[in-house]
């Protein structure tokens, strides 16, 4: 994978983790997942280890391994998720971890990571044998307009419904269901964002804080996100369950 993860989580970490999107895609997460206690979850580019966070919250004893090629995201999700597993991979390459975790997962997650690589089929097709026969995924990734800061950080496209299931089931998954979530207040967050432009690349890679009038705007969106449509309307934010075929 050609993109300097360590850079970009060094430079924009902060201001992921105050991105009203990163609670809602959480949320969309958690109500598709279906955890139960027993439930052993792989994150498949697991980044800072916030979402391995949140979740494990939510279900204590919930057993988590991640997979990320930043070493520093890796160490940080360790911080943060005592508990887990969390290993260095290039997800574009087999994957050798000496058997630890060949169908291992009940349960992933693969979010807002497809879209920033060259050959996604590659991501899902070396991933898939870490998952149990009949386990469920769960992919987010965004639909709608690119911004200047998506390309700043390595979007490569943005996709439609149909693209995302064909590219699910060109690799082997068995497709429950696609929807597009966010409407309307996550596309009127993400016109906002396309409308700052290059701005927003300068403010969020500042070591200063956010700007007054950027946090105020963010903690408006964090209460108008309530009321976005989780399974309807004309959303952009794009969501995938999937399961790997087997009993």
């Amino acid at each position: 994978m050609s993109q300097d993860w360590d850079h970009l989580w060094t430079q924009y970490a902060a201001s992921a983790e105050q991105n009203p999107a990163q609670a809602f895609r959480r949320l969309l997460v958690v109500r598709s997942l279906g955890l139960t206690p027993g439930s052993r979850l792989l994150d498949i580019g697991s980044g800072q280890g916030d979402l391995a966070q949140g979740l494990s919250a939510l279900m204590p004893g919930l057993e988590v391994a991640g997979l990320d090629i930043s070493l520093s995201g890796i160490a940080e999700s360790s911080r943060k998720v005592p508990g887990g597993r969390f290993f260095q991979a290039d997800l574009l390459k087999p994957i050798e971890l000496s058997g630890a975790l060949d169908g291992w997962a009940t349960h992933a997650v693969c979010t807002e990571l497809l879209e920033h690589v060259s050959e996604p089929e590659r991501v899902l097709a070396n991933t898939l044998p870490l998952l149990a026969p009949g386990s469920l995924l769960i992919v987010t990734v965004p639909s709608g307009p690119m911004s200047a800061f998506d390309k700043h950080i390595g979007h490569l496209r943005h996709y439609r419904a149909e693209e995302l299931k064909a590219l699910l089931e060109s690799v082997g998954y068995q497709v429950d269901g696609i929807w597009r979530a966010g409407f309307p207040f996550f596309n009127l967050y993400r016109l906002t964002v396309i409308l700052r432009g290059k701005k927003l690349i300068k403010d969020a890679a500042s070591d200063r804080p956010l700007p007054w009038s950027a946090r105020f705007v963010m903690k408006i969106f964090r209460f108008l996100f309530r009321f976005n449509a989780v399974r309807m309307g004309p959303g952009w934010q794009l969501v995938a369950l999937a399961r790997r075929p087997g009993e």
